[in-house]
């Protein structure tokens, strides 16, 4: 494999997935676009409970990449956030699309366990949840991403790991 220096600043290197600055810019372009032409997107966060091991390298990666593959449009995104949690952005969605995204990245996760459960006879637990918006001059990005954390934190508080999508 060719290592690309284009591409090298905004992407996480523990995981390959694009790195919060980039998230950040990116998500931020879309809001003013959503506003703009009058569309809904989601932000959902991911908060997988994985402690690699000697054992286990490159655990986490493995893991986002079957998160990754849920993805099926280009437009969408899957970035690291912080050392606990990742941020999915779900653009040009409506509720339908967005519940349709959290049942995939729900199903490949639970693929991913069949197999790590074979080798390790544990699973991986994670918190998903997420929040729809649409876009407008008098909401902005961080209220969203506020709602999404509160959320977050509320479900690990509660020990409830299954997708919830909220309206904002």
């Amino acid at each position: 494999m060719i290592y690309s220096f284009s591409n090298s600043g905004f992407r996480d290197p523990e995981t390959g997935v694009y790195n919060q600055t980039y998230f950040m810019e990116v998500f931020n372009r879309e809001w003013h676009r959503h506003i703009r032409d009058h569309q809904s997107l989601a932000l959902l966060y991911l908060c997988p409970h994985i402690h690699e091991t000697i054992s286990q390298p490159q655990l986490l990666e493995l893991f986002m990449k079957q998160v990754q593959q849920a993805l099926m449009r280009t437009t969408d995104l899957l970035a690291r956030i912080n050392n606990q949690s990742f941020a999915l952005g779900i653009f040009e969605t409506d509720i339908h699309g967005a519940k349709v995204v959290v049942e995939r990245v729900e199903h490949n996760i639970a693929e991913f366990n069949k197999t790590y459960q074979n080798q390790s006879h544990t699973e991986i637990s994670y918190e998903l949840n997420g929040c729809i918006c649409l876009p407008s001059a008098n909401k902005y990005p961080e209220t969203l991403f506020e709602t999404v954390e509160q959320q977050s934190l509320s479900m690990r508080d509660n020990h409830s790991g299954a997708g919830q999508l909220i309206k904002l």
